[in-house]
């Protein structure tokens, strides 16, 4: 699984700094450095008002914030990792 997260200038001060520290941080606690990678990108194309930006393989996500960090990343990359999402 790859995981970009938006580093651009929006992203950036909407918080991406933040969301790459939290993405590192669930990585680990989870033990999924052999199946997840994460990358910089400069702009994904989908900015928004709220929130940082985030690609995990072909799906795109916005709004990603400290808030809902928690959930997104259940939803989106641990239950895709463990099956449980179709």
């Amino acid at each position: 699984m790859i995981i970009q997260i938006c580093v651009g200038s929006s992203c950036h001060l909407k918080g991406s700094p933040e969301i790459v520290e939290l993405l590192k941080k669930a990585v680990e606690e989870h033990n999924l450095e052999s199946e997840v990678t994460l990358a910089g990108s400069f702009c994904i194309g989908k900015c928004n008002r709220l929130g940082v930006t985030v690609q995990v393989d072909d799906e795109i996500y916005t709004g990603i914030t400290k808030e809902n960090f928690k959930e997104f990343f259940k939803e989106n990359v641990l239950s895709v990792i463990t099956g449980e999402r179709k």
